[in-house]
């Protein structure tokens, strides 16, 4: 009796863990493109990014100036003024590539801010996330539009339009939107 009683107890419990889980997947890249706050802090992201690239260009032209100076006057230079100009010429390149990897580099100041803005918009995104995941009782929410592939999905399993809705963004068709959004269930 009690040898069964524990079999049953046992039997039950690997039942429940043995259950299968529930799964669905949303479009990230969609729903990002539907927030304008993405939008905002992406177009502060580039903006960003063209400035610090154009102080780069600008430090390259001065170093190319340099040289094209060295070449000039090179045969009317001593041997140890040509080594000075030289070594400017070297530490202005030096600076200038710690310069681009303080700037671009892991680590560095755009990736830095690219993590301050995108903070409250990923923040928003994951708490609608956690919510939709609750409501439809999710074990698992895969995104479609990172490099994890899926050869095959059910319509039926997309949770985009559910997450958008959590955003509070209509996805009502206007005139000139030329977007479709993804089937809802």
């Amino acid at each position: 009796m009690y040898k069964t009683l524990i079999s049953l107890v046992l039997l039950a419990f690997l039942a429940g863990t043995a259950s299968a889980q529930k799964f669905g997947y949303v479009d990230m890249e969609f729903i990002m493109s539907k927030l304008p706050e993405y939008a905002a802090a992406q177009a502060e992201i580039d903006r960003l990014s063209e400035n610090w690239a154009r102080e780069i260009q600008e430090k390259l032209a001065a170093i190319d100036g340099m040289q094209r100076e060295l070449m000039a006057e090179e045969v009317l230079l001593t041997d140890e003024l040509k080594r000075k100009r030289q070594d400017a010429i070297r530490e202005k390149e030096l600076e200038t590539r710690e310069y681009n990897n303080k700037v671009f580099g892991m680590n560095g100041h755009l990736f830095q801010k690219k993590k301050e803005l995108m903070k409250d918009v990923m923040d928003k995104v994951q708490r609608a996330l956690d919510k939709v995941a609750a409501q439809r009782k999710l074990d698992m929410i895969i995104d479609k539009s990172s490099d994890f592939v899926l050869v095959y999905t059910n319509p039926r399993h997309d949770y985009t339009d559910y997450v958008l809705e959590e955003l509070g963004i209509d996805l009502k068709p206007t005139a000139n939107s030329g977007v479709k959004a993804p089937p809802k269930q």
